[in-house]
């Protein structure tokens, strides 16, 4: 029995030790390979090798307006101050482009100037890619250079709805790489057509007029706060346009304190302010409203004042003076 326990305990040792072996191969140092090593490896052309974008649109000259375009471009201007190379270039996207040229002489004799055009099938094939693969292409850069930009980017509703940077950014359109102020509510409109229809209501934010633009309120790279605000509050959000609203204020309106869309809808109301209910309507969702005894020959019956509560109570956002009666509500005219 002691001779079959000694040798079943053997075993179990020889087999921790050979399994701990691959361990022991881990925790070896090992060299790191340059960095467009591994960029070949998640292009998938280890065999393509890096030759800069002179040497391709030298041969391709189908894509002269887009590198001349490129060249104009915050990211064509970048460049490293002591070689005077650009920092980003064709192949930073598009991965190394040697295979894709390099049959270009050869077609040009063979199909004439139809033949002058690289082999794209030889690139990353980026509009094919998931959307989460095409922002990583960005974010190989701009995760370190966009911080903290990008900071929320991941957790954001855009990226966890399969929204890649190329829907919003069009780096071939021109030298301009994002979006215009003047043209991003169309673009944003392609996903949120809701929104598009309540910019056209009576009452609505000067987004059609030109005056304003989606990103004056949203940060489409993703925010700490709800629908991608800017701020730290809804209420924060608002008052970089209208201060006034902003306080502190003496007698405070509790209610729109911290959330202006408790009374206000952002995008288009068919009420006057963007109010979501028409007044007093509004304001009777907290407030039971005043009474008074009517003018008539029933004694008991009561008459609900139903004119604007604006038309008392200006002051809805905040006063610092009290109102009459020492009732300490700060709301009345001042």
């Amino acid at each position: 029995m002691k001779l079959i326990h000694a040798s079943y305990l053997a075993c179990i040792l020889s087999l921790t030790l050979s399994s701990c072996m691959p361990l022991k191969e881990l925790k070896e140092n090992k060299p790191l390979l340059p960095v467009r090593e591994y960029e070949r490896m998640i292009v998938g052309r280890l065999d393509a090798q890096y030759v800069g974008t002179d040497n391709c649109v030298s041969k391709c000259h189908k894509h002269d307006k887009i590198t001349d375009d490129f060249k104009r471009s915050v990211h064509g201007e970048q460049t490293k101050p002591e070689t005077g190379l650009p920092l980003v270039n064709c192949e930073s996207c598009h991965g190394p482009g040697s295979l894709a040229i390099d049959k270009i002489e050869e077609n040009v004799r063979l199909h004439g100037e139809k033949g002058n055009k690289c082999d794209t099938t030889k690139f990353i094939d980026i509009m094919n890619l998931p959307s989460q693969a095409q922002s990583l292409i960005c974010l190989k850069c701009h995760s370190a250079a966009s911080t903290p930009v990008l900071t929320h980017w991941n957790s954001s509703p855009h990226a966890l709805n399969d929204v890649s940077c190329f829907d919003c950014h069009k780096l071939h359109q021109g030298p301009q790489q994002k979006v215009s102020r003047d043209e991003m509510a169309e673009l944003c409109y392609g996903c949120h057509p809701e929104v598009k229809v309540q910019n056209r209501l009576f009452s609505h934010h000067p987004i059609v007029e030109k005056k304003m633009a989606c990103s004056d309120c949203h940060d489409p790279h993703g925010s700490a706060q709800d629908k991608m605000l800017l701020g730290q509050t809804p209420k924060e959000t608002c008052t970089r346009c209208h201060m006034e609203k902003q306080g502190p204020f003496v007698f405070e309106h509790g209610d729109v304190m911290e959330n202006c869309s408790n009374c206000h809808t952002p995008h288009g109301s068919v009420n006057n302010n963007l109010l979501q209910v028409s007044q007093p309507f509004l304001c009777l969702q907290c407030h039971t409203g005043h009474v008074a005894f009517a003018l008539t020959d029933s004694p008991g019956v009561k008459q609900l004042y139903a004119n604007r509560c604006t038309d008392c109570h200006s002051q809805i956002h905040g006063s610092d003076v009290p109102a009459p009666a020492s009732s300490g509500k700060g709301t009345f005219r001042q």
